[in-house]
């Protein structure tokens, strides 16, 4: 094997190793997301509940590929993703479907949050890559961080065999302080969802609804589970 710049042979093929090395996993009783959803978790499919129960190590990383397969938004859903810019644009910016789209998931060295990068590629232009960071705190035991301080206090629900992060509140977090923002103030309903399909394959669905504006976002993505 041609020694790469900075790697000797046996370096790369120990990274190669380590990269077809399956994660391990949590016990169900020891995962953040089973004492979340409580009895319900049981419900679930046993590979949906395969990929919660990850474990990944600080410095590690999981990756789907996949695809985007609907997407559909109101104007007011379309202004709405404009402004979020601001934060780090968290909603599609447009409804192309048929594009290629990807989640990694790292996590921190405390094992007590997630750092999500999910990226869409778009007919035209560079691809929309979003940010977000999912920590086990707060009045509901789960929160996801978007940036300028926003965040979404999470529940975890199940229906139907799919697992749902749906929105309790959103919040302002500056410094130590965090306000809760007022009902006028959210932008409406957040609903993100993970059901398996089967095949080693699942969709992760968004849908964002206003109580008087209707459905602004709704997403859907059909992804694969990553070679081991």
């Amino acid at each position: 094997m041609a020694a790469v710049a900075g790697y000797a042979p046996g370096s790369l093929a120990r990274y190669a190793d380590w990269h077809r090395r399956e994660a391990p996993r949590y016990a169900d009783a020891d995962s953040p997301f089973a004492r979340l959803l409580g009895e319900r978790w049981l419900f679930l499919p046993p590979a949906t509940r395969c990929r919660f129960l990850r474990k990944i190590a600080a410095g590690a990383c999981v990756s789907y590929l996949g695809e985007v397969t609907e997407c559909r938004m109101s104007r007011a859903g379309w202004a709405l993703a404009q402004l979020a810019r601001a934060i780090g644009a968290p909603l599609p910016l447009g409804t192309d479907t048929g594009v290629s789209a990807s989640v990694s998931v790292t996590a921190d060295a405390e094992g007590r949050g997630q750092y999500w990068t999910r990226q869409y590629n778009r007919a035209q232009g560079f691809p929309q890559v979003i940010h977000s960071a999912k920590r086990f705190a707060g009045p509901t035991g789960i929160e996801e961080y978007l940036g300028l301080g926003v965040g979404i206090a999470l529940r975890l629900e199940e229906a139907g065999g799919a697992l749902l992060f749906v929105s309790d509140h959103y919040f302002l977090k500056l410094g130590g302080l965090r306000l809760r923002l007022p009902g006028w103030a959210m932008p409406g309903a957040l609903s993100v969802g993970h059901m398996d399909i089967g095949g080693g394959r699942f969709v992760f669905s968004l849908d964002l609804v206003h109580p008087v504006l209707g459905e602004l976002v709704h997403q859907l993505c059909v992804f694969a589970d990553p070679a081991e």
